[in-house]
């Protein structure tokens, strides 16, 4: 099985209408975003990757660290591409603005983001929110920040030929400190690329094909 550190896919995440909402529709998973369109929102940093130790390439922290910087990068390219109309502001520049910011909020990186893989949480709990709110404040005045909050990536079936790749991220409102959109994207292949691949497909909206951006309706 080939390094993930090469082969680890891009994130993609689907341009569509979002709908005025203050909790998470049951059931959906593509990420809506057309209320979003010419607002900042904030995208956290990827702190929490699990892996299988018999998925080569991600053993030890080093590898983990390299796989997190990995995916947010590509989460970024993704999302200039696939969601245009929003003002991402990514990682980097989130930590330029806690560093002009310093001893007011930890780093994006130490903000116990991860707590929001839990599946029941409706709410961003404290101090994560109250640190949220205040790095949103510095970034631009965002009202609300994509958080990838985990990844886990683990062989498959009986002969550990296929992969499981799943992500698990929420969008949250930072003035009300409330989850409005979640998935948990979980996908399997015959190698790391096609595994993910497949866990970001089930974000898409289901009736848009993945290869053309949306249309209007």
């Amino acid at each position: 099985m080939p390094s993930l550190v090469r082969i680890l896919p891009a994130i993609i995440l689907a341009a569509a209408p979002l709908a005025a909402q203050t909790a998470p529709v049951k059931g959906q998973n593509a990420l809506l975003t057309t209320s979003l369109a010419g607002q900042p929102v904030a995208v956290l940093p990827l702190t929490m990757v699990l892996a299988d130790p018999r998925v080569p390439g991600t053993r030890g922290s080093a590898a983990r660290a390299t796989l997190a910087h990995w995916a947010d990068s590509l989460l970024g390219d993704a999302l200039a591409e696939r969601a245009a109309e929003v003002d991402w502001i990514l990682p980097p520049a989130l930590r330029s603005a806690a560093r002009r910011a310093a001893g007011m909020i930890p780093s994006p990186d130490q903000m116990g983001q991860a707590v929001m893989r839990a599946p029941n949480l409706k709410d961003v709990p404290d101090p994560l929110r109250s640190y949220l709110r205040q790095l949103l404040g510095l970034a631009g005045g965002a009202r609300y920040a994509l958080i990838p909050a985990a990844m886990s990536m683990a062989p498959v079936g009986t002969s550990g030929d296929s992969l499981q790749v799943s992500l698990s991220a929420v969008l949250a409102d930072g003035r009300l400190g409330r989850v409005v959109w979640r998935t948990l994207a979980v996908g399997n292949g015959e190698n790391a690329d096609e595994a993910y691949r497949a866990a970001l497909n089930t974000i898409f909206t289901p009736d848009l094909p993945a290869s053309r951006p949306p249309q209007p309706r």
